[in-house]
């Protein structure tokens, strides 16, 4: 028991917090299994059962299975409240996670190529501390090439926004 609270005092993620995020991860992902299949028709029809009659209960079951997850390693008796990862270890993971999070995001608004040649300046300027003028020629030119390539010469469309709306495209 001294252990365990040793463990809390150093400061970062229990595992029993890792079990409850992971069990929130689950649940969303039912969620969204059991709203896209009731979607398409998730009953019984005069044939048999409709398309999604069997994804939509496999979402109810991981939605059922992980809030009993949460639970106990919210409540339980037994929770592990041993850290997990410390801050010191998870920061480094969270300045890769956070902005290709957000870059994921900056897709669906500004397309992919502007959205590429943002996150790739961004991690050039902040991590490497390269000059303006090396990141901006490296992330713009990448990115020109790839349109390039894709648009141009594979013809494989690509997620697009409003700047290449203004070129046509």
């Amino acid at each position: 028991m001294e252990q365990t609270k040793h463990s809390q005092a150093r400061g970062g993620i229990t595992h029993s917090l890792v079990d409850a995020i992971s069990a929130f991860i689950v649940f969303a992902v039912g969620v969204v299994m059991m709203i896209d299949n009731y979607r398409i028709g998730a009953g019984w029809a005069d044939e048999g059962p409709e398309s999604g009659y069997f994804p939509f209960r496999i979402g109810v079951i991981l939605c059922i299975a992980s809030i009993v997850v949460m639970l106990r390693s919210l409540f339980g008796k037994k929770r592990n409240l041993e850290v997990f990862v410390s801050w010191e270890r998870f920061k480094p993971v969270l300045l890769v996670l956070i902005p290709t999070t957000l870059y994921v995001l900056a897709i669906q608004f500004l397309g992919i190529y502007v959205a590429s040649a943002l996150f790739v300046g961004a991690f050039m300027r902040v991590m490497d501390r390269s000059s303006w003028l090396k990141t901006l020629l490296v992330s713009v030119g990448v990115n020109a090439l790839l349109f390039w390539m894709f648009e141009m010469q594979f013809m494989v469309p690509l997620p697009k926004g409003p700047l290449e709306a203004l070129f046509g495209y």
